[in-house]
């Protein structure tokens, strides 16, 4: 009992930590995203990112006014509600992708309850098939699905990421070596310049592109 009081105490406190870091709350929608998060802050799992992770999300689209997104991996919907809340800041939209139905379905039922479905478009089949297809630019990916499959996502997106434009990834601190492998090869680009957020406990890799090859 003393175990589950006091995660929940670290789980309270480190969700206060991040929205004492969050912009004002200027909007309606700002305040129905915020309120769904906080809602449901303790109940995200089914491969979703920490709340933490969300913001950093966040921070980048808004930033650098990043307006086409794709995320591979939608899960639930949790990075999905913080990407898309800041395309509604800036004019964008995000395409995301889910394999599963049952998780697509229910990223799709929190999108409406959040207020942000007007910003997604929620696709359901397999990203190894639907990420090659994806036609047009795009200045923010962030992939979060199968992570041996990190490597080709990121080679089948290049050629569409804007310059200035940016790939980031989930879990690249995992020492698996498929993940190893896909962080050396974006580190080893010269037109890409890649940092790591080690501040996130499960590790995001973000890679800005600066040229063509």
């Amino acid at each position: 009992m003393k175990i589950k009081i006091y995660f929940t105490i670290i789980l309270i406190a480190s969700t206060n930590l991040v929205w004492a870091q969050y912009p004002e709350i200027k909007t309606d929608l700002d305040r129905k995203v915020k309120s769904f998060l906080e809602a449901n802050a303790s109940r995200w799992r089914d491969l979703n990112v920490p709340l933490a992770d969300g913001k950093v999300l966040y921070d980048l689209i808004v930033e650098n006014n990043y307006k086409t997104a794709v995320e591979i991996g939608t899960s639930t919907g949790h990075s999905a509600i913080w990407i898309a809340w800041a395309l509604s800041k800036t004019g964008g939209k995000l395409i995301t992708i889910e394999i599963s139905q049952d998780r697509h379905l229910k990223a799709m039922e929190n999108f409406k309850q959040a207020g942000v479905a007007d910003f997604i478009d929620a696709r359901l089949g397999n990203a190894h098939e639907l990420v090659p297809a994806l036609s047009g630019k795009y200045d923010f990916v962030f992939s979060d699905a199968d992570k041996e499959w990190y490597k080709n996502y990121f080679i089948s997106m290049d050629p569409k990421i804007v310059i200035g434009g940016c790939f980031v990834a989930h879990n690249v601190n995992q020492r698996t070596r498929d993940m190893r492998d896909f962080v050396d090869y974006i580190e080893s680009l010269d037109n890409y310049k890649t940092t790591i957020n080690r501040s996130s406990s499960e590790g995001i890799s973000i890679s800005y592109k600066t040229k063509e090859k």
